[in-house]
């Protein structure tokens, strides 16, 4: 484990080691924690990121997870709370065989104008390129799998993220509204990844 206070060696220390986590504070000398973590995710580290941070407003998350956050605590929280949450994060990682196997989906899923290369994890809409975070990729996927199908947020949670489903977070609501974003036509009216009331999420073809 390594500990560090300013961007430049919190880059340099993930560049040095490929740690299996990183947990990282939004406020530090030097660049903040989202453009640390834009520049790892533009360098291609996919290690699992959480973020931790005293900013609790929705937008401060929303552009967590769009810069490539695998999850978000605000401050103050509860050790153990964080523990279970890096613990989820490394078992989805090391996990032998994750739930979006690509077996059970065919080589490309259409919708709409969204065409998703499952093997190659790439997706496009309309011919053009749609980046995607990793976790945004995996929670499409979830969906498309189990199509016309009402998916629990606990099971989201615990196919996508690993969370234990007493864990309490809003994650798959900001990527899903993520994923309407970039993907949806008209993401207020979305025809595809739709809420289930008091459930949670459905993909309809």
């Amino acid at each position: 484990m390594a500990v560090v206070s300013d961007s430049t060696a919190a880059v340099g220390q993930v560049r040095a080691f490929e740690p299996h986590l990183v947990i990282l504070d939004l406020m530090m000398p030097g660049l903040d924690g989202f453009s640390v973590l834009e520049r790892l995710r533009a360098d291609g580290f996919g290690v699992p990121v959480l973020i931790l941070s005293a900013r609790s407003e929705e937008a401060d998350k929303v552009r967590g997870f769009r810069s490539g956050a695998d999850d978000f605590v605000t401050k103050p929280f509860g050790v153990l709370e964080l523990v279970e949450r890096v613990s989820a994060l490394l078992r989805r990682t090391r996990s032998a065989s994750p739930p979006d196997d690509e077996s059970t989906l065919p080589a490309f899923v259409r919708f709409s104008d969204v065409v998703v290369d499952v093997a190659a994890r790439r997706v496009s809409r309309a011919d053009e390129a749609v980046p995607l975070t990793p976790k945004e990729f995996d929670l499409l996927l979830a969906l498309v799998r189990q199509p016309e199908k009402a998916l629990a947020r606990a099971t989201l949670l615990r196919d996508v993220w690993g969370h234990a489903p007493d864990i309490q977070t809003r994650t798959v609501d900001l990527h899903v509204v993520e994923l309407r974003r970039k993907l949806e036509r008209i993401p207020s009216r979305p025809r595809h990844i739709r809420t289930v009331w008091k459930t949670g999420y459905r993909f309809d073809p």
